[in-house]
């Protein structure tokens, strides 16, 4: 258990999940938290990350920070995908070790899994056959990373967690038409095209404001702003989404992710996790002078073959519970009182036809989600519209 005057480095605290977490652990009496955005720390750069834990020393880490995006950024920016994030993870993982961290979480997805995989997927799905080639490069990175947090752990007796959450949705979403993921962009376009039907060209303007679209803002004229939006499938009363509309996914609401989230950086070790409570005693990992030394003699310097082969120690976070896209963007219509046709193009990908977790590790850690798909759409658009406000 971390006390409450533990320091904590927040990566991405200002994202979807990294904001959620931060505020969870606030609301638990945790005050000693760190985080920086982008412009004050690129965590693609390893001689600033490394500058940066030389001078706050955090005690532990939670890895939120990922370059994400939808269907079509991960077609469009493979090597953007694959690289940044293994910089980000190789950065800050690699950091944490050096300087004795003795808690990190990590964040990954469930998009790890193949896309064929057995349903509900259970964690040892992992790497069993091929992936989604539409999100392969994300996935192969978070792969990747839950690959250190479990090297480090069974190599050097560090205490480093993975988790996989599924589609996440809440306060501070990602809703840039450009590379959002499903759910906000949706939303996004369903509510534009209402504004567009109804002629709220001020409502319109602000939106665009916000969130320009190619560069196109509030202040184009109404020609240039209707053929931007033409081309995301925004439309007079009509939208067109990707796909058939019949793959189902899960979604979380990112709340609960960061309540889930803080609950196993607080209460759960690796030594939970892989079921071998002497695990500690066996590694013999203490850092030396507040860092791990790998040449160190009180180091491991070697995984131990009496453990067997331990895999697959990352944790599913979701629902346990799906939806079709189509009833998802008819939830969402019945939201924003959109009365349009919202058309499915075939010809584009569907993506993985089903995703749902198995989340049986996760209960029997003790924590289940609170917040059903209803109330979370619900819970967004008035999200969304009050960020539209501010």
């Amino acid at each position: 258990m971390l006390d409450k005057q533990t320091k904590i480095y927040i990566a991405g605290h200002r994202g979807l999940v990294g904001s959620a977490i931060w505020n969870n652990l606030k609301t638990r009496g945790y005050n000693r938290l760190i985080g920086r955005t982008h412009s004050e720390l690129d965590l693609t750069e390893q001689a600033q990350v490394r500058d940066f834990f030389d001078k706050e020393q955090p005690e532990a880490v939670v890895l939120a920070a990922a370059h994400v995006g939808g269907i079509m950024a991960n077609s469009l920016y493979r090597a953007d995908f694959i690289m940044l994030n293994m910089q980000m993870q190789c950065n800050v993982i690699s950091e944490s070790f050096r300087h004795g961290v003795k808690k990190l979480l990590f964040l990954g997805s469930t998009c790890i899994y193949p896309k064929n995989a057995e349903q509900p997927i259970k964690e040892d799905a992992l790497l069993t056959s091929p992936l989604e080639y539409t999100n392969e490069e994300y996935a192969l990175a978070k792969i990747s990373g839950l690959k250190m947090c479990e090297s480090y752990n069974l190599q050097y007796g560090t205490n480093y967690i993975a988790v996989m959450p599924t589609n996440l949705y809440g306060p501070n979403d990602n809703f840039h038409l450009e590379n959002s993921h499903v759910m906000p962009a949706m939303m996004r376009k369903i509510y534009l095209s209402k504004l567009i039907h109804e002629g709220r060209w001020e409502a319109i303007r602000k939106d665009l404001n916000k969130r320009p679209v190619e560069q196109i803002d509030g202040g184009a004229d109404e020609k240039a702003i209707l053929e931007t939006l033409a081309q995301y499938g925004i439309g007079d009363h009509k939208v067109t989404l990707w796909g058939t509309g019949h793959p189902l996914r899960e979604f979380l609401w990112s709340e609960d992710m960061a309540d889930a989230s803080v609950h196993i950086l607080l209460n759960t070790n690796f030594s939970d996790i892989i079921g071998i409570r002497e695990y500690s005693s066996v590694l013999k990992g203490a850092p030396v002078n507040g860092r791990f030394d790998r040449n160190s003699s009180n180091g491991r310097g070697g995984a131990i073959p009496q453990l067997g082969e331990i895999r697959n120690c990352h944790i599913n976070v979701g629902t346990g519970e799906e939806i079709s896209i189509r009833d998802l963007s008819a939830l969402i219509a019945t939201t924003v009182d959109y009365q349009g046709d919202i058309v499915f193009d075939a010809k584009k990908p569907d993506g993985t036809p089903r995703k749902l977790t198995d989340v049986s590790k996760l209960h029997r850690l003790g924590w289940t989600h609170k917040v059903e798909i209803a109330d979370g759409v619900r819970r967004l658009y008035e999200w969304y519209q009050t960020d539209l406000q501010s």
